[in-house]
């Protein structure tokens, strides 16, 4: 049967898909704060069912943390590839709550300069790309009787909490995900109205840190002066991460870097991207990255070290004239090329350690996280068949970008599975993801839908 009869479903239904995306997105699914646990749970009871509606044999799988849900649909008698689907159904926490300009879990349909937008928490990362996928697949079912291939569904809660689950869960059930192809859709467009299809994206390393100075909180009358003051250290420390052309100062932090090839930097710097639109969006004149490259490099080829969070000391309303017994940071570095995570987190930690003052002391957060980078094997004829249908459906040529977020699934999929992953999203630079005021343009939505249809129909004959 044509593609198009099933587009026309699409589009004949999206009110109806709207709903179903605006239901998963009133469930606050906070991962990361015991507080949710009960809407985290709903969430995944909600997709079983969503999921059972279609045919598809689902079941939400217990964990030590947040449930994994799994469902299977056989292909076709004649065979055909196997098809493994990941997203994740957990959300950022919504803080500060104050700067929402609408309830986080009270989803509306809004009016912007960018057009119209679904805006609330987990609309773009990753409710909204996850019922793209599904969405795609009601169509597809309702027109055909059948899916094109072989499908196994898994969603995650725990993405946004960093994972605890999902090796284990992987190693004691690769018999039943192992697939042909893994596709994730927690990614974005390098520019609007530009599909992509993610070629590489970077690693990510965590870690945390307390500098510990006096016994108790002090004085700052009695010991201002004489006193070591750790948020005074810890700031002196941090400073040294960098040097003043914004190149990380670490000793060998970039061993395992390797800079862009010519021809593929030649792809990057004409695929649509606006340097200068990108970084106004967001207040910005120019990059503050290492000097010598541009917004796009830093962003997807390069590694960074940044500091995500820097407390201590007195935090309340007036003033408290203490020098604080301790002072805390937590950071995070980007990887890319052939970095190793553990390796870095050494060097990192020794940076710190051999700058300490005497009479402080450094403990380490034990929750070592960490994942390389990835790329993708754009060898294969399905990388070739998808970007096909990603160009046939927005009018214009679909590229193999980078990505300078970290989805460390995908090397868990090579590494446990041994599956290849393809990385396609409709999210927007602007969709403000882990922020205040998140959204999903209607279009992505939409279109996005529409993607997946052509794309499982292409993969279907590859």
């Amino acid at each position: 049967m044509s593609i198009d009869a099933i587009l026309n479903r699409i589009d004949d239904q999206i009110p109806e898909a709207m709903d179903r995306l605006m239901a998963l997105l009133r469930i606050p699914s906070i991962s990361t704060d015991p507080a949710y646990k009960g809407p985290t749970e709903e969430a995944a009871d909600w997709l079983v069912e969503d999921l059972i509606s279609l045919g598809i044999k689902a079941e939400k799988r217990a964990t030590p943390g947040h449930p994994m849900v799994v469902g299977h649909v056989d292909g076709p008698a004649d065979g055909g590839p196997h098809l493994l689907f990941y997203g994740h159904y957990d959300v950022q926490p919504v803080d500060p709550l104050e700067l929402w300009k609408s309830d986080p879990f009270q989803p509306e349909i809004q009016d912007t300069e960018q057009g119209r937008v679904i805006r609330g928490r987990g609309a773009s990362d990753d409710k909204g790309q996850l019922m793209t996928f599904v969405e795609a697949c009601r169509a597809y079912k309702h027109v055909t009787g059948s899916l094109p291939c072989r499908i196994t569904f898994f969603f995650e809660g725990e993405e946004e909490s960093g994972s605890p689950s999902l090796i284990p869960f992987l190693k004691e059930n690769a018999g039943e995900l192992s697939a042909d192809l893994a596709l994730i859709c927690d990614t974005s467009m390098v520019s609007p109205g530009v599909p992509s299809i993610a070629s590489q994206l970077r690693g990510m390393l965590k870690d945390e840190f307390t500098l510990h100075g006096p016994r108790i909180d002090l004085h700052s009358g009695h010991y201002g002066g004489p006193g070591l003051n750790p948020l005074k250290e810890i700031s002196r420390i941090i400073a040294s991460f960098h040097d003043e052309t914004g190149r990380v100062a670490v000793d060998g932090f970039y061993e395992g870097v390797h800079e862009v090839p010519p021809e593929l930097l030649e792809q990057w710097e004409n695929c649509g991207f606006d340097e200068k639109t990108y970084l106004n969006s967001v207040g910005f004149t120019k990059p503050h990255g290492e000097e010598g490259y541009s917004a796009l490099v830093q962003q997807w080829a390069r590694p960074t070290l940044e500091i995500n969070g820097l407390w201590g000391g007195y935090q309340g309303a007036g003033t408290k004239t203490v020098i604080p017994a301790e002072a805390h940071c937590k950071l995070t570095c980007r990887l890319v090329g052939d970095m190793a995570p553990d390796k870095l987190r050494q060097k990192v930690r020794k940076h710190v350690e051999d700058r300490l003052p005497v009479d402080a002391s450094v403990t380490w957060n034990q929750d070592l996280d960490g994942s390389p980078a990835a790329v993708m094997n754009l060898d294969r004829p399905e990388f070739e068949a998808a970007r096909q249908a990603l160009s046939a459906e927005w009018n214009r040529e679909a590229v193999f970008s980078g990505m300078g977020g970290s989805i460390p699934v995908a090397g868990y999929f090579k590494e446990i599975l041994g599956l290849d992953s393809m990385l396609i999203g409709f999210a927007q630079d602007d969709d403000a993801i882990h922020s205040p005021n998140e959204k999903y343009n209607v279009e992505s939505f939409h279109k996005g839908i529409r993607s997946w249809a052509r794309v499982l129909d292409k993969l279907a004959s590859v």
